[in-house]
C-alpha cells in the first residue's frame, strides 16, 4: 500500500511508531491464529461523531489543556481531531469492530445472530450477571 500524502504529520507529531493494520490484514492474522470472524461492523460514521465531540470538548477546555501542555501541543491535537473527523466523513479512514471466536471442536459457543447476542446481553445486564 502506498503512503498517502500528509502521513508525515501523523507520524511526526501525533503517533510516532504507530501501526494501524487494515481490516484485511487483521482478519488474515486472526485466521492464521485459529480465530474465525463472526461479525465485522464499520463504525466510521460513529467515530466521526466521536472525534467531533472530542474536538468540541477540547476547544471548550483549551486554557486548561494548554496549562498542562502548551499551545503547540493543543494545536497539533486539535488539527489531528478535526482532520481525522474529516477523513472519516469522506471515507478515507475507517474503524471496525470485530467479533472473533476460536472454535473448540468446531463449536464457537456464540449465539447465532446479532439479535440473539443483544438479547443475551440484555438478560445478563438485567440479572446482574
Amino acid at each position: 500500500m502506498q503512503e498517502r500524502p500528509g502521513r508525515l504529520f501523523m507520524d511526526r507529531y501525533v503517533f510516532p511508531d504507530h501501526f494501524l493494520a487494515t481490516i484485511g490484514r487483521t482478519l488474515t492474522a486472526a485466521g492464521s491464529a485459529g480465530f474465525e470472524a463472526r461479525d465485522v461492523e464499520s463504525l466510521r460514521e460513529h467515530y466521526m461523531l466521536t472525534l467531533r465531540h472530542w474536538l468540541q470538548r477540547s476547544e471548550a477546555a483549551q486554557n486548561a489543556i494548554e496549562r498542562q501542555t502548551d499551545t503547540l501541543t493543543f494545536r497539533v491535537f486539535r488539527l489531528y481531531l478535526a482532520g481525522s473527523a474529516y477523513e472519516f466523513r469522506c471515507g478515507r479512514l475507517n474503524l471496525y469492530q470485530t467479533l472473533l471466536a476460536k472454535p473448540l471442536r468446531g463449536q464457537s459457543g456464540l449465539p447465532l445472530t446479532r439479535a440473539d447476542w443483544y438479547r443475551s446481553s440484555a438478560r445478563a445486564v438485567g440479572t446482574g450477571a
